[in-house]
């Protein structure tokens, strides 16, 4: 509330009437602050998961010759986090994506799938965010807690995956807040429309 001296309030300007101070109130009650930052960030767009192939019904895709056989080949240290640079790429790119220095701007759950309706939806969504000019993206894959001898199948399956698509640059493991081990941030070719 602004303190008045006199018949001036403290910014030099007449006071305001019981009219205004009754109109602004209601402009602004259903207004909320800004965080203290100042930014508002908006939740990632999620798709849901499916257990049929998504368009199931309609004219299939091409088959999409992603093998599951390709092993992961990688001079990490094994408690290093599985990450992966398109060769020709430049080193910064990964630090960049570790960093997040782009926005996560879509995702896919994969919690309770089988690797076929994995690999199924992976290669939809992959193809769906290319087409709208996605460029950075979260995989949730689980930790695989819950699978059969509680190994990370998808997990490894998924980065398996990423590294046969041309349209991925990078991927790497998702900062904790973004899902850690169960989820893997990828960024893909930007698309010249």
């Amino acid at each position: 509330m602004i303190k008045r001296k006199g018949g001036l309030s403290q910014t030099g300007l007449p006071p305001l009437s019981a009219d205004e101070i009754s109109a602004f109130r209601e402009a602004v009650r259903e207004a909320e602050p800004l965080p203290e930052n100042g930014k508002i960030s908006h939740p990632p767009q999620r798709r849901k998961s499916k257990k049929e192939h998504p368009f199931q019904g309609q004219n299939p895709l091409p088959v999409d010759f992603l093998s599951d056989h390709i092993p992961w080949q990688d001079d990490q240290d094994a408690n290093e986090p599985l990450s992966y640079l398109r060769p020709g790429m430049a080193q910064d790119t990964l630090r960049k994506l570790r960093r997040g220095h782009w926005a996560i701007q879509s995702e896919l759950d994969m919690h309770g799938m089988t690797s076929e309706e994995a690999r199924l939806n992976l290669v939809a969504f992959l193809s769906e965010c290319q087409h709208h000019g996605l460029r950075c993206i979260r995989i949730i894959h689980g930790k695989g807690l819950s699978s059969k001898n509680a190994e990370p199948v998808l997990k490894i399956k998924v980065k398996n995956w990423l590294m046969q698509r041309s349209e991925v640059l990078a991927f790497c493991q998702a900062k904790p807040n973004d899902g850690g081990g169960g989820a893997t941030i990828v960024l893909l070719k930007s698309v010249t429309i």
